[in-house]
């Protein structure tokens, strides 16, 4: 299928050919039949892509101080790196679609029904269900894809409060802002509409309003006072878009007195407080569509709102839209300027600097379910390479950030054949896959367990699925690389030990965590000075982990496990790789429940204790600043000290023939992990990290994570 893609690193927008997302729970996948180009908002997101780095930083000062202070505590080239790899990502465009549902598994929709949602510009799209609703009957599918938008200028009109008969002001008389005239005026409401384009205005009479044409030097002030009879106007909704804050001073000196101002747009946000603090004026910003927007819960799980509490959600904000649209109190046909097929997409684009455009839509075409639903795209032609069925060939799940970042270019550096890059929704796959010289891109996992090639399946997907991915690849024969936490569960972790264990009843089966830091260059030659102390060892591990918010699916049981099995695992098991005797007890504590703490299990404190009679303590910590250096681990043993910071530089204190061992760059053994692992396959040698330890290390941080929570 195909489907409008943006790079944010060059400004470069493509039609890209993309293997059809896979649907999943609580979704729903629909066949597209128009889209609308927001000429406001994806405006701005192509004209950032364009921007130099210089502009990009200016419009995200907040961006910058985080990258000043990675470049101080990781170095200068890993934080470049970085900051490449984060804008070299492919953003889809579009959030205004219409189309037909293909698959559903959600009450109170069924395939063949005709659906409007926030989907991309895609041929099809896969969207929560919350984010649905079903289109009326005498609603055609042009008119309806305006219905996201639609509820975008009906959020804001919602947050002004509007009363039949009050006076209200729309600043910026584009495609929400036109469709913000007609629902007020539905509303019974008086309105005036201001902008600098007189086709706009002329459009906004049509619907019933006074205009401002500002390109005629009309004075807005002037006429909003003579328009609200002296009185001064009740509500402005701003749905323009500016740099400057004189759209919200210009707002303020026309209102009266406890009047209530909205943005829906985006302008210059240094508000002078003389303008309101006279007034009392009620300034808010609207939150896209509605209540549920951002939330994960209602996005994403599909919880809803109970309709007594909470009226009107986003969902309920579509099927308002649509209901407008029905009763013909809500024209959009007139708003309407250019038509293309999907095939035109980048000269529609090409219009978006053009003053004469509004809505621009976009039309696809028909196709059977069997075209429209192909999981795979050919990357490359196959035949082209040599391929060696006795060399590691891997094929991956997932293209996430660290994957892109990390594992895929380790994986070929290695000398790795990179066969089938499988991702959810597969924009990624294709971005990520084409940079990488990958065989083929697609969203279906069974493309990896027929593949007879692939003998190593690298797992870099959600935690939950971990488990479940490794026995599926465990069970067709393949060598496994999953990256940490092998399982959230001790069931899943005996789902995995009875799998390996049935694979290498017939063959070896190498199962492989991405436990990366034993390969880390200075925990190397740690390791290589403590295997001569037979002493117990005492070590403190200090780790700054940042906070992540108790949204982030990291921090969800469910989803990822929580911090101390999606993470603190790294330290559990380097600990163990350190002392190199097995975990025979552990205690555990966290920060006191007290309010503004939560969660609390990521600002815990881990002691093990060894077998051969050794203890450390791991300082797994979220309440830290950035500035200061993630990982520092000390190690104590003989009269003798090794300090690590960082991975850039390692002290020793009473170590005869070692003083310190500092590096030009950061290095958590990422790349020697993966080497190592792919030379095992190669050569046909046992996996780089034992089963056992790798079990063990898996098990205690599951342990460890249940004892802080109960």
């Amino acid at each position: 299928m195909r489907q409008i893609l943006q790079n944010l690193s060059n400004g470069e927008t493509k039609l890209e050919e993309v293997p059809c997302p896979k649907n999943i729970k609580s979704n729903i996948l629909i066949a597209t039949r128009n889209t609308v180009i927001s000429a406001g908002t994806e405006k701005m997101l192509v004209d950032f892509g364009k921007a130099g780095y210089i502009d990009k930083a200016r419009k995200q000062p907040e961006k910058v101080k985080m990258v000043l202070d990675k470049v101080v505590t990781d170095g200068l080239m890993p934080t470049i790196d970085a900051v490449r790899s984060k804008l070299d990502q492919p953003l889809p465009l579009g959030y205004c679609n219409s189309g037909v549902i293909l698959e559903t598994d959600v009450d109170g929709f069924e395939v063949g029904d005709r659906v409007v949602s926030n989907g991309n510009h895609a041929e099809v799209v896969r969207v929560p269900k919350n984010l649905c609703a079903k289109i009326p009957s005498n609603v055609d599918d042009e008119s309806a894809a305006f219905a996201v938008l639609g509820a975008i200028g009906l959020q804001g009109i919602r947050l002004a409060k509007p009363t039949i008969g009050e006076y209200f002001v729309v600043t910026g008389l584009g495609l929400i802002g036109l469709l913000c005239v007609q629902m007020l005026r539905a509303n019974g409401c008086r309105v005036l509409g201001i902008d600098y384009d007189t086709n706009k205005c002329e459009l906004a009479k049509k619907f019933g309003a006074l205009t401002v044409d500002l390109s005629k030097k009309e004075d807005p002030i002037i006429t909003a006072n003579s328009f609200s009879k002296g009185n001064g106007i009740d509500g402005v909704i701003i749905t323009a878009t500016s740099d400057s804050d004189e759209v919200i001073h210009q707002s303020a000196q026309m209102c009266r007195k406890r009047a209530r101002i909205v943005l829906v747009g985006v302008v210059g946000l240094n508000l002078k407080r003389d303008d309101f603090f006279e007034k009392e004026i009620t300034f808010q910003v609207s939150s896209s569509y509605g209540p549920g927007r951002y939330d994960l819960n209602y996005e994403q799980k599909g919880n809803d709102y109970p309709i007594g509490f909470v009226r009107w959600t986003e969902q309920r904000n579509f099927e308002a839209v649509l209901e407008m649209m029905s009763s013909g109190a809500l024209d959009v046909k007139s708003i309407i300027t250019h038509r293309f097929d999907i095939e035109q997409a980048i000269e529609a684009y090409s219009l978006l600097d053009k003053s004469n455009v509004l809505g621009i839509v976009l039309n696809y075409p028909k196709q059977d379910k069997v075209n429209q639903t192909n999981s795979k795209v050919v990357l490359n032609n196959q035949s082209s390479r040599k391929l060696n069925p006795l060399s590691p060939c891997v094929g991956f799940i997932g293209a996430g950030n660290y994957a892109a970042r990390t594992l895929i270019p380790a994986f070929k550096e290695a000398g790795a054949i990179l066969d089938t890059l499988v991702t959810s929704a597969g924009i990624s796959g294709i971005h990520h896959g084409k940079k990488n010289e990958f065989l083929i891109a697609s969203t279906n996992t069974s493309d990896l367990w027929t593949n007879d090639r692939i003998n190593i399946v690298s797992i870099v997907t959600r935690h939950n699925a971990h488990a479940e991915q490794v026995v599926d690849a465990l069970n067709v024969g393949k060598n496994v690389f999953v990256e940490k936490p092998l399982s959230i569960t001790v069931d899943g972790l005996d789902m995995v030990d009875k799998a390996y264990q049935e694979a290498n009843r017939s063959n070896v089966a190498r199962l492989m965590v991405g436990f990366n830091r034993r390969f880390a260059p200075h925990i190397i030659k740690m390791k290589e000075l403590l295997q001569v102390r037979h002493s117990p060892k005492t070590i403190i591990m200090t780790v700054n982990a940042g906070a992540i918010p108790s949204d982030h699916w990291i921090q969800d049981t469910y989803l990822g496990g929580g911090r101390i099995i999606g993470e603190a695992c790294h330290f559990i098991d380097l600990m163990r790789h350190l002392v190199g005797s097995e975990i025979i007890n552990f205690q555990a504590a966290m920060i006191g429940n007290v309010p503004g703490v939560q969660p609390r299990d990521d600002k815990a404190s881990i002691t093990l204790f060894f077998d051969d009679g050794s203890f450390g303590t791991i300082h797994y910590l979220a309440n830290g600043d950035y500035s200061f250096p993630k990982e520092r681990i000390e190690v104590f043993c003989d009269n003798a000290i090794l300090q690590m910071d960082n991975y850039r530089a390692l002290k020793g204190y009473g170590w005869p023939g070692f003083k310190k061992m500092k590096l030009f760059r950061q290095d958590k053994g990422q790349k020697a992990c993966v080497k190592a692992f792919i030379d095992s396959v190669a050569n046909g040698s046992e996996c780089p990290i034992p089963y056992d330890e790798i079990k063990e290390s898996s098990r205690v941080s599951i342990e460890v994570a249940n004892l802080l929570r109960n």
